[in-house]
């Protein structure tokens, strides 16, 4: 549904290119998750992939249609969702903001009153269609960001940071509605820097770095590139932050561990440590450590890394 081949983008003044050589497609059904840090290039090439941004160089087909010749034709086939908290008329409805938007998009005029409804629906917000937007919350206005990013019946659908700043309730219902969307056939392009949301959503992850793509396929994936292959957890008591600090610094100096790095609760201190080489007994090592330096460990166990473990020992080694 989407393909983009060897994407790059110089921008005027700038000693770089923003993205270098990004290559990444989208099949019927399918989530693909861009992820990296700020300034990577993730926005410039969702936006090049929406054809909002011309690339240098590159290649991009959407549904069989060349979007660098035929621009116009190709956006016929593409939503695009950046969120946050502007891009409506405050003081207008739902209803009468994407009655707009549809008109916009070219929505032919008998077929725009039943698609911004069924948007509404979609979304679930038609039970406040006639409602203003300025009196919507943040969560309600993201969902009628993607309800405007699906007016048009979009094949490829491109969300950038969809629950940026939302709780967790309102998060999780922006989740189960992008599945629902999949579930119709829809080909999402999705970022975030929610790495549990990513893991739990998309089918193949990219993550992208200096404007190149360092790591691509299941969170497996990235954990090999990364050289992660198990993660130690364990908790200290709150008071020895200081020696645990020590343990942590004592463990770093192994060649065989790739990260480590601990959380501060209000009880606890959760550490973890990620291991390129697995040593026969990691559980033994870290207690060793432990006692060498006096801290009490509890709550062990070693077990495969997360994507947010993985992600953050590839960034590590930049």
């Amino acid at each position: 549904m989407l393909e983009a081949t060897a994407l790059r983008r110089v921008f005027a003044g700038s000693p770089a290119p923003a993205v270098d050589g990004v290559s990444l497609s989208i099949r019927a059904g399918q989530i693909v998750g861009l992820v990296g840090p700020n300034g990577a290039g993730k926005t410039t090439t969702v936006r090049m992939c929406s054809t909002l941004l011309v690339p240098t160089s590159g290649a991009l087909e959407i549904c069989g249609v060349d979007a660098l010749r035929r621009t116009r034709a190709a956006r016929a086939h593409i939503g695009l969702v950046l969120g946050g908290e502007s891009g409506f008329y405050q003081r207008a409805s739902a209803r009468d903001n994407l009655l707009f938007f549809a008109d916009v998009l070219r929505v032919p005029t008998a077929e725009r009153p039943a698609r911004v409804d069924r948007a509404l629906r979609q979304t679930g917000l038609l039970d406040r269609a006639h409602d203003r937007v300025g009196d919507y919350s943040r969560g309600m206005k993201q969902r009628l960001h993607i309800a405007r990013g699906i007016l048009n019946n979009p094949d490829v659908l491109l969300l950038d940071e969809p629950t940026n700043g939302l709780d967790p309730e309102i998060s999780a219902d922006i989740r189960a509605l992008i599945r629902e969307l999949t579930a119709g056939g829809m080909g999402i392009l999705l970022t975030s820097h929610l790495l549990t949301e990513m893991e739990e959503l998309s089918d193949v992850i990219h993550v992208i770095m200096g404007g190149t793509l360092r790591a691509s396929g299941t969170a497996g994936d990235i954990a090999r590139a990364a050289g992660v292959q198990k993660v130690t957890t364990f908790t200290t008591a709150i008071g020895t932050k200081t020696a645990t600090a020590n343990l942590l610094a004592r463990l770093d100096k192994r060649a065989d561990v790739a990260r480590s790095s601990t959380v501060h609760l209000e009880a606890r201190q959760v550490c973890s440590v990620s291991w390129s080489e697995p040593p026969g007994d990691p559980a033994g090592i870290v207690e060793q450590a432990g006692e060498q330096v006096g801290v009490r460990i509890k709550d062990l166990s070693t077990r495969q890394p997360n994507l947010e473990e993985s992600y953050l020992a590839l960034v590590g080694r930049r």
